[in-house]
């Protein structure tokens, strides 16, 4: 097989997988100068008459379906916490979109690709579909994955399981998630610009354990399956309003 040139035209790509991500990736994809797209394709398609394969397949399903490929191909995976091994004996890259996908229509332009390859040519190919996906990107060895997506699920994953719990408390005072909504996003975007140390505010970060006592009664009074959760939260933002560096 001749080495595969990302930045030359008419590369041609098969997208494994009509789940969310497939179709998300194919939909980017689709007419990009650089690639042919064929697919998405279902689960346990070969990608015959491809350059480049690109599983998007749950995690379970990686290793089975990179054995239904042709020898030849180099093949790739989206997976943020595995490793290349489930591709052998393929030559193997992967790349995770840093973005929450919750359909075909979801914009991955500005977010980051978490990308490794076994070769100097799988890595500079999954550079160049990360460029085509108009992502950037950052190589995260295989003995970082775990770290790298447990950040990425306390990001975004654990964001959604505390703003439930959020819901539910302010539900009980007859206010609605909307009406939350807005300082979500301004914290967060505070976050982003200038750093937890910065961005923190509230009861907490000005020593008013008054407020925060009562607020924890008012917990235990609704919701009290939530006063663990209250507690080691308020337990972490003493300690990063303490100690900025500490979490930072």
């Amino acid at each position: 097989m001749q080495p595969i040139e990302p930045t030359r035209g008419g590369v041609r790509i098969a997208i494994v997988g009509p789940g969310r991500l497939g179709a998300a990736v194919a939909a980017t994809l689709r007419g990009h100068d650089d690639f042919e797209l064929t697919g998405p394709l279902g689960r346990g398609a070969d990608a015959a008459g491809s350059d480049v394969v690109l599983l998007c397949v749950p995690d379970r399903e990686i290793g089975p379906a990179a054995a239904a490929i042709m020898p030849g191909r180099l093949v790739g995976h989206c997976s943020g916490a595995t490793g290349l091994e489930p591709l052998a004996p393929h030559e193997a890259f992967s790349l995770h979109p840093l973005m929450t996908v919750t359909g075909s229509g979801t914009e991955l332009a500005g977010a980051t690709a978490a990308i490794d390859g076994s070769t100097p040519r799988a890595l500079a190919t999954a550079e160049a579909l990360a460029r085509a996906l108009r992502m950037a990107s950052v190589r995260v060895h295989a003995e970082d994955r775990a770290a790298y997506h447990a950040a990425a699920s306390i990001a975004s994953n654990f964001l959604i399981t505390l703003e439930a719990a959020a819901e539910r408390l302010a539900a009980t005072a007859g206010v609605h998630r909307t009406a939350l909504a807005p300082l979500v996003r301004a914290s967060v975007e505070n976050w982003a610009a200038l750093g937890p140390e910065r961005a923190l505010t509230g009861p907490v970060a000005r020593g008013d354990e008054h407020t925060v006592a009562r607020q924890r009664e008012a917990i235990v009074a609704r919701a009290p399956d939530l006063v663990d959760l209250f507690d080691a939260l308020t337990t972490a933002t003493r300690t990063l309003a303490a100690d900025p560096l500490e979490l930072a």
